[in-house]
């Protein structure tokens, strides 16, 4: 009796309580993508205190010839920002059984992320300095461009879920573990061009 009591209980397993129910333990998916959005924090801020330096010991920042534009990344601003209201939006949805408005608000999260990429691109091509013109521009290029390639991926997140929505019942109001992670990426993305917008864009004005 004593033996089946100390047994341990497999990862994952359902934990009885004394009144029959049941509790799932928790998805330690989510748990596993909190770390890593923790690990990707520490490069964004390594690259954050790296700018910071830089422009501590810099007379002009920028330098001359590598201004940049307010109007357009402010525009792309308010569109990411506003992504996130939109993707919410989705998981109030799902929890709601209602997986119709789901596809709706996460397609349209999609489409901004999307647009958001097109507006960074075009300005990279229109700015009239590269990579290597000086130490602004290239602190400007990595860290726009890391942003950017994890835009690109939480797109293909919210596309994946998208696509798995196609079949009956994989996401209902009980199981849309999935749905939850690509919104809690999408916000961490969110957030960090906050901080970008206002070292590269509003800290420039000044």
């Amino acid at each position: 009796m004593q033996g089946a009591i100390n047994e341990p209980v497999a990862p994952g397993a359902i934990a009885h309580s004394a009144d029959g129910h049941h509790e799932e333990h928790p998805d330690l998916r989510v748990l596993g993508l909190l770390v890593f959005l923790a690990s990707e924090s520490l490069m964004f801020g390594g690259l954050f205190v790296t700018y910071l330096v830089y422009r501590g010991m810099a007379a002009e920042w920028p330098p001359e010839g590598t201004e940049v534009e307010l109007l357009l990344p402010a525009i792309n601003t308010v569109i990411l920002v506003s992504s996130s209201f939109v993707i919410h939006e989705g998981d109030t949805a799902i929890k709601e059984n209602n997986v119709g408005k789901m596809r709706l608000w996460y397609a349209a999260t999609a489409l901004m992320g999307i647009i958001f990429l097109a507006g960074q691109a075009y300005e990279y091509l229109t700015l009239g300095y590269g990579l290597s013109t000086n130490v602004f521009s290239n602190c400007f290029y990595v860290m726009t461009g890391f942003h950017g390639l994890h835009v690109f991926v939480g797109v293909l997140l919210i596309l994946g879920v998208l696509w798995r929505s196609r079949r009956e019942g994989h996401y209902n109001a009980t199981k849309h573990v999935g749905i939850e992670m690509a919104e809690i990426y999408w916000h961490f993305v969110d957030v960090i061009w906050i901080v970008l917008f206002v070292l590269l864009y509003i800290l420039t004005m000044f």
